[in-house]
């Protein structure tokens, strides 16, 4: 069975990422022909800490560096959440947010905006969640045009309200077309905002017909989705390869864009999950970097989808450490190589 889906992904691969370059010269003229990027995101979530002053200098330095030689995109992990930027009411702090996109700009590097909006309760400010419904849904407005003003043209693409299928603080306050209002407020500010869903355990398949109810029911709203996040964090040491295929391909009817928003391998369903200092065997290393390419693979031999980004790359920054793909001594795990042999 790996030899055939082996053999259809490469077929797939040529025929969706590949094409022919027709070059035209005088005869005996010396071509050289370098790709200098993808059109393909392999991206990854930056940290704040390192566009805040929370890393070490060494440390930051090899961060941004090692970023430039191994991605091509970008999404802010933290920096945008609104609880991040305004924990207290009328404290808005852009700082780290500018940082990210000065430093994204200045190296041609598209940057996801996660998140404008997060309804999840605990993620909900508790200041917010004393308002009136009037004086919710004002701040609500304020904070979607203030977001888009300031950032006019400059976000790849955001996601607007995060996690929608899993807690929606904002729809069950304000009813369930807040989230066309949302929309409606970025797009006053920034006509041109690709406004993208983004939920998890999609392409474990768990909750994929939820969130196919989920964007039909937005879409028939009038919601202008530009694309559908599905994030890789939900697979345990193992991912069953069967579902993320007949996820990708069931989100693909709605003909929209498909990014896998926030990678990690081993997942949160990992026996791994939140040991600090754990050590992955050489044999579970192993594995890691084989599961890694496999996956990205079948998401590359994919035409619906149109980047991964991995939700932290280095151990002293990441969530869940075992998947980094540097350790903490910046040392490189057997990953390193296959990714960089794949990309």
């Amino acid at each position: 069975v790996g030899r055939v889906v082996a053999v259809d992904l490469d077929a797939s691969i040529r025929a969706v990422r590949m094409g022919t370059l027709t070059i035209e010269a005088a005869p005996g003229t010396e071509v050289r022909v370098e790709q200098l990027r993808h059109e393909f995101w392999f991206g990854a979530a930056l940290a704040n800490q390192a566009f805040g002053g929370g890393m070490r200098p060494e440390d930051r330095e090899r961060y941004l560096a090692t970023f430039l030689t191994n991605f091509n995109a970008a999404v802010t992990e933290n920096a945008l959440k609104w609880h991040s930027m305004e924990p207290q009411r009328g404290r808005v702090s852009y700082a780290v947010v500018d940082a990210m996109l000065a430093w994204t700009e200045e190296h041609q590097i598209p940057l996801r905006g996660h998140n404008v909006f997060w309804g999840i309760p605990n993620r909900v400010q508790d200041w917010l969640k004393a308002m009136s419904d009037d004086e919710l849904r004002a701040t609500l407005e304020a904070r979607a045009r203030d977001v888009a003003r300031r950032y006019r043209g400059r976000f790849a693409e955001y996601d607007l309200n995060n996690e929608m299928i899993h807690g929606n603080y904002y729809e069950q306050r304000l009813g369930p077309n807040i989230t066309r209002d949302m929309a409606a407020w970025m797009r006053a500010e920034d006509p041109q905002a690709v406004l993208f869903l983004n939920d998890y355990d999609i392409l474990t398949g768990r909750r994929l017909e939820d969130y196919v109810t989920h964007i039909r029911t937005l879409l028939g709203q009038g919601v202008p989705i530009g694309g559908i996040g599905v994030q890789g964090h939900l697979h345990g040491d193992a991912f069953d390869a069967d579902a993320l295929q007949k996820s990708l391909d069931r989100l693909a009817e709605f003909r929209l864009p498909i990014c896998v928003t926030e990678f990690n391998f081993p997942g949160q369903r990992s026996r791994h999950y939140q040991q600090r200092g754990a050590r992955l065997t050489d044999e579970e290393e192993q594995a890691k970097a084989r599961a890694i390419t496999e996956y990205y693979r079948m998401c590359f031999a994919h035409p619906a989808v149109e980047g991964i980004l991995m939700w932290g790359f280095w151990e002293g920054a990441n969530w869940i450490p075992v998947s980094s793909l540097y350790r903490r001594d910046w040392s490189a795990t057997p990953a390193v190589e296959a990714y960089r042999e794949l990309v």
